[in-house]
């Protein structure tokens, strides 16, 4: 068993590849922070000596749920000190300077959430996503 549990719930009423979007942003700022090593990233070499770097020995659950839920699941993680990185509706759509001053605008109630990443303690992050379902 991994000592780290990395799950990605996800918008089930956004397009797919609006999501994958989503999904996309938050694991590229969020693999940077995490790191490496807590990460497990590992290099899989293929039978003719190929590499391909940088895939996670965890497994990597990816789940769904409305905008509501996600947000409060990212009340649970604040409070319970798990990390986290999500993205909301207002992080879409021109310029990522017209997307800061959109996500300014609005209220934290107001935002509709798109996805959130979570990462840290097994127990804990299965605890808080053991409701939700497979995104299938």
């Amino acid at each position: 068993m991994f000592e780290n549990k990395l799950v990605a719930v996800m918008n089930e009423k956004v397009e797919p590849g609006v999501i994958m979007n989503a999904l996309a942003h938050m694991c590229i700022g969020f693999g940077s922070e995490i790191g490496k090593e807590p990460l497990r990233l590992t290099n899989y070499i293929d039978g003719d000596e190929g590499s391909h770097p940088s895939i996670s020995e965890m497994p990597f659950m990816i789940l769904k749920a409305n905008s509501n839920k996600i947000r409060a699941l990212r009340q649970a993680a604040l409070q319970e000190g798990i990390k986290f990185v999500d993205f909301t509706d207002t992080m879409t759509i021109g310029s990522y300077v017209e997307q800061l001053e959109r996500t300014k605008q609005n209220k934290e109630a107001d935002l509709v959430y798109y996805g959130i990443v979570l990462f840290g303690s097994w127990d804990k992050v299965s605890e808080l996503t053991r409701k939700f379902s497979l995104w299938k």
